[in-house]
């Protein structure tokens, strides 16, 4: 159990230190408005779901810029939204300012002149501003911008794009685009059944592969082409995507976000809905222009928080185009597991073996079989061949029944969640049986049965005709995608279990350290170590026994009473890196040391310029584990906290994770697991374990700070926080602090 938590405040249960953080409301109620639907920073805490309901089916179209001039982009443009009108049911009014009829369809000079009120205004001009201001007295509901030129350009092209989303934001109504396609107008086929992928891109090409996985069998229900996301952005289709019944995936090729706070929050209903999320994030090796002092600052990278994101809100977030389509078409069909343990069952012992390390490596459980159960595969498989797992069957039987009673056996076991095939080269008639059992089997079972099809061709009979025809079969073309896709499965539905909104019980009123911090704040200025630690205090995180002095005499006066041995150090405001410059004196046991020392340090300080504001004397701290723990500010998502291992090494080690606020306690434990040095915090070589309680107390009370601070502390560095054996908490012994 942990105690205090935020503040200063102490509790004795989980639920009264969340009271104590402010309230804890239950869940965000659609529609709401005042205080309570912000969070203590200011963001929002729950967002409306656009009704997208007549963009995608609307009843009425308008076309403006219509043409069937041949030869004319157009026009083209024009007869494909005629075809989608008519699937969609929708009635179609053709545009234009000097045509009377365009492919027979009587034409409107303008908007105003539509006969009706439309659902949906589909805009075919080079310049839409104007259009969107004539919209605006027609109570159209949605438009869509092909136009090309706005913020994909450069700070003209932007300017553009703003004066366009002003516009939007005047009329009312809502705007995919600019810079957007035809996807949305796709034609989807409507002979397929089962769970749908609903698919969002910001580069239409990007997601042909997932479309394309309609001819392998696999539903698609919806693409969103989001383009330039002047008005509707990721986010927006995400949160709608998500409550629609038939969708059992959501895919997303994803160049950038809009609103960090409003991703988290679509994502956060798709958590709460069961939805799976997949998506492909491009930017990984973009860094973050940090040049602060602080460690923290330099450890956080734009695309670190982006994924530490994803992570946090369940988020799957992939690599390739490949791998996007084959997790996203797993997750849309396949039923909640019934156990975590996959079981690797193949016609080859090498086969099976490198499938299986290649699985142990990406985290995937591969249990033992019991004797009992290795036994029953025997009467069926050598006993020279092992079937521990992987399953080593010397050869898939063809000529009896033995084959399926194998697959049989196997499912049945009730730490089987997964059976995986890898099948590497086709081998008649051994490979046609042996796909077509799985098959079978898998028509019997709710255990998820997947085959990996390694040949190149991709024509053979077993492939194309039998297991592609198998909507309960999941079929891959590569060990790896295989794998990834598995993994993202089982943690999916991991995750999602039990899942709670961390927004439930995020902070909404300040607590009583907030106006203790902000008498602390200096604008513009880095704090001394000094006032960095009576932040913290204000916060109720932990710091030594310590005195700021002016005099040697004062300094042997503050060790008897702190008590020896000591640590001084130099405080001054604007001064980072104090040991690098010698401005540290550890393990000082008499007045004669301290006296010198003090001595050392001032004069160090004149040396070189430092005006000191005096010299700490401070408890010496020794057992434990250095950790760091740390804010910065993110331009999208905002206030963040890191953690990670401290001291000397933390930027060499680079051992850290990040929480983007609001997360939980059952978070904040999670992000340690993220460490790869995670293990020292258990103790090791004989230390004892460190208390985690209190570290994940700290995380927690530097989540309140960030947000609670957020427009005046840009950054804090808490290195190190000494974390003690269990039981006995934990101690910030130097802290950094740098106001905005």
């Amino acid at each position: 159990m942990l105690g205090s938590t935020y503040g200063t405040l102490t509790t004795d249960s989980r639920r009264a230190r969340v009271i104590a953080c402010g309230e804890q409301p239950g869940p965000a109620v659609h529609g709401r408005t005042g205080a309570d639907e912000l969070d203590v920073s200011g963001r929002p805490l729950h967002s409306d779901v656009p009704d997208l309901d007549r963009f995608f089916r609307p009843e009425s179209v308008a076309v403006v810029g219509a043409s069937d001039a041949e030869g004319r982009p157009n026009t083209g443009i024009t007869r494909q939204l005629m075809g989608w009108a008519e699937r969609v049911g929708a009635r179609l009014y053709p545009v234009h300012p000097t045509r009377a009829t365009v492919f027979g369809l009587t034409c409107a000079p303008t908007v105003a002149d539509l006969p009706e009120q439309v659902d949906l205004a589909v805009l075919l001009v080079a310049d839409p501003l104007p259009v969107i201001e004539q919209l605006a007295d027609t109570k159209v509901k949605f438009a869509v911008a092909f136009a090309s030129g706005f913020a994909e350009t450069g700070d003209a092209g932007a300017a553009a794009q703003e004066r366009l989303a002003a516009a939007v934001d005047r009329s009312g109504l809502r705007l995919l685009g600019p810079n957007t396609n035809l996807n949305a107008f796709e034609r989807f086929r409507d002979d397929l059944e089962g769970p749908a992928i609903a698919l969002i891109t910001q580069s239409g090409h990007q997601g042909r592969p997932v479309f394309a996985l309609q001819e392998l069998g696999i539903r698609l229900s919806h693409w969103a082409p989001t383009g330039n996301e002047a008005d509707l952005e990721t986010s927006d289709f995400i949160a709608y995507f998500s409550q629609q019944p038939d969708v059992g995936a959501i895919a997303a090729y994803v160049e950038g976000l809009k609103d960090g706070r409003a991703f988290l929050l679509a994502a956060d209903r798709a958590a709460q809905a069961g939805v799976p999320v997949v998506a492909v994030k491009v930017g990984r090796t973009e860094t973050g222009a940090r040049t602060a002092a602080s460690h923290t600052g330099k450890l956080t990278g734009a695309d670190t928080v982006v994924d530490a994101a994803m992570r946090q809100f369940g988020v799957i977030r992939v690599d390739g185009l490949d791998e996007l389509q084959d997790t996203a078409a797993l997750l849309a069909r396949a039923k909640r597991p019934r156990a975590d343990g996959v079981v690797v069952y193949s016609i080859s012992g090498g086969t099976g073996a490198h499938f299986s390390d290649l699985a142990t490596d990406a985290g995937l459980t591969l249990p033992t079989l019991s004797d009992a159960k290795q036994a029953e595969l025997h009467q069926w498989i050598p006993e020279y061949l092992n079937v521990a797992n992987p399953v080593d069957n010397g050869g898939h039987p063809v000529g009896d029944w033995r084959g399926r009673k194998i697959i049989d056996a196997i499912l049945a076991d009730p730490s089987v969640g997964v059976l995986i095939c890898p099948i590497t080269g086709p081998f008649p008639p051994m490979s046609d049986k042996l796909a077509q059992d799985l098959v079978d089997a898998a028509e019997q079972t709710d255990k998820l049965v997947c085959v990996v099809w390694g040949s190149p061709v991709g024509t053979e009979e077993a492939y194309r005709t039998t297991l592609l025809a198998s909507s309960k079969v999941a079929t891959f073309r590569t060990f790896s995608n295989c794998i990834t896709a598995v993994r993202a499965y089982l943690g999916h539905h991991r995750f999602t279990t039990g899942y709670r909104s961390p927004f439930e019980e995020a902070p909404r009123t300040p607590s009583p350290s907030f106006r203790k911090a902000q008498a602390l704040m200096r604008p513009g200025k880095q704090l001394s170590e000094h006032a960095a630690k009576q932040l913290l205090r204000a916060y109720g995180i932990r710091v030594p026994r310590e005195q700021l002095v002016t005099s040697a005499a004062a300094a042997v006066r503050a060790a008897s009473q702190v008590g020896y041995p000591v640590v001084m150090k130099a405080s001054a405001p604007q001064l980072a890196h104090k040991s690098e410059l010698g401005l540290v004196k550890v393990g000082l046991t008499s007045a004669s040391q301290v006296r010198d020392a003090y001595r050392d340090l001032t004069d160090i300080a004149r040396y070189e310029g430092i005006d000191l504001d005096g010299v700490l004397v401070c408890q010496m701290v020794e057992r434990g584990v250095e950790m760091v723990v740390g804010i910065t500010q993110d331009e999208l998502f905002g206030p963040t906290v890191t953690v990670g291992l401290g001291g000397v090494l933390v930027e060499v080690l680079r051992d850290t994770a990040v929480g983007v606020p609001p997360f939980t306690e059952d978070q904040a434990r999670a992000l340690l697991d993220e460490l790869r040095g995670r293990a020292l915090l258990d103790g090791v070589r004989g230390a004892p374990p460190a208390d985690l309680d209190a570290l994940v107390e700290v995380v927690l009370r530097v989540q309140r700070m960030a947000l609670e601070l957020h427009d005046e502390l840009a950054e804090l560095d808490i290195n190190p926080l000494m974390v003690l054996p269990r039981g006995q908490g934990a101690v910030a012994l130097d802290a950094l602090a740098v106001c905005r």
